[in-house]
């Protein structure tokens, strides 16, 4: 039994709808969802078996989708250049959260992941949505992260939605780095 891919109206509509769906990022399946709407976070934490105090990187497709979570008036104009230099593409910063970004978000820190994605269909799903999107690698904590159709199936079942589209040809899930010290984390 394969996978039913779903279009990119469908899963933008399932993400309107506080659902959790999975998507090609440039290197794996990612599992995204509206960040605004707790209810669909809980849910993607409770796939993942994820703790909350983890915290969660934002994916968009652009800067301006990263702006109503990022306290973008804290960062420096050399901070921004470094920041942008990397954009888009596989490199999420750590960057300082507006105040009314939630803890489900944040994992209770003052700072959030993020990342302007390379990726067509993650750039056309953010564009379809409206919004930035939670991500975070399509697998079960402690387990692989899924790069095919069919681990998505082992792991989440034949019905879980999955937009329609390719993995790019990145081995490595995105590196990390801190904005405040520059330092590689991931």
């Amino acid at each position: 039994m394969s996978l039913i891919m779903h279009s990119l109206l469908q899963c933008a509509t399932y993400v309107g709808n506080a659902l959790v769906i999975a998507y090609p990022t440039e290197a794996m399946f990612g599992l995204g969802c509206n960040p605004a709407q707790k209810k669909a976070v809980m849910r993607l934490l409770t796939l993942k078996k994820r703790s909350i105090k983890k915290g969660l990187i934002l994916i968009a497709a652009n800067y301006e989708q990263l702006i109503p979570w990022v306290a973008d008036e804290q960062l420096s104009l050399q901070q921004k250049e470094l920041i942008f230099s990397t954009w888009p593409g596989p490199v999420t910063w750590i960057l300082p959260a507006r105040n009314m970004v939630p803890y489900w978000l944040t994992g209770g820190l003052s700072t959030l992941a993020v990342r302007v994605s390379s990726h067509p269909s993650v750039i056309d799903l953010c564009l379809a949505c409206n919004t930035a999107l939670v991500s975070t690698s399509a697998n079960i904590t402690n387990h692989p992260p899924c790069r095919y159709s069919t681990e998505l199936f082992e792991q989440f079942g034949h019905n879980f939605p999955v937009l329609a589209g390719e993995i790019g040809w990145r081995m490595h899930p995105s590196e990390i780095r801190s904005v405040f010290t520059g330092e590689r984390i991931r």
